[in-house]
């Protein structure tokens, strides 16, 4: 089979793009790929905006605030320029999906009702033993 024929069957193996994504590499405008220092400078920045934007998402994590939606916005603006960025978004994009498929399996789905149906049944359980014993008195309530 000639190389012409094989290039377009799809059986270009893992490496190959899926169907709909943009092909790896910089996405910088030609005139600054052209000119290899105003490039690299350009490299540089998006790095440190995109460093200052997951840091900035990594405080979120413990504070009220979308954390990990403001470090994947990070990671998006270094999937402009960088190759393992984009490599790392398409391998979370992949998994996300795969878990939503596997979250809409009516099996699955059964499954998660029942433990959150226990969860409501023992924090129900607990609440009445609560308030059996000590009555609708909060524990912060200071006698005067």
């Amino acid at each position: 089979m000639p190389a012409d024929a094989q290039e377009g069957s799809g059986t270009a193996g893992p490496a190959a793009a899926q169907v709909g994504e943009r092909p790896l590499g910089s996405r910088a405008p030609a005139f600054i790929k052209a000119n290899r220092a105003l490039h690299l400078t350009w490299q540089v920045g998006v790095f440190l905006i995109g460093l200052a934007v997951v840091a900035f998402g990594v405080v979120l994590l413990p504070l009220p605030g979308p954390g990990w939606v403001v470090i994947f916005a990070g990671m998006a603006l270094w999937a402009t320029e960088f190759i393992w960025a984009q490599l790392v978004l398409r391998w979370t994009k992949r998994k996300v999906t795969e878990a939503a498929q596997r979250a809409l399996d009516p099996r699955v789905r059964r499954r998660n009702m029942l433990i959150t149906a226990v969860g409501l049944v023992i924090s129900g359980a607990l609440i009445a033993v609560y308030l059996w014993k000590y009555g609708f008195v909060m524990p912060w309530t200071i006698p005067r």
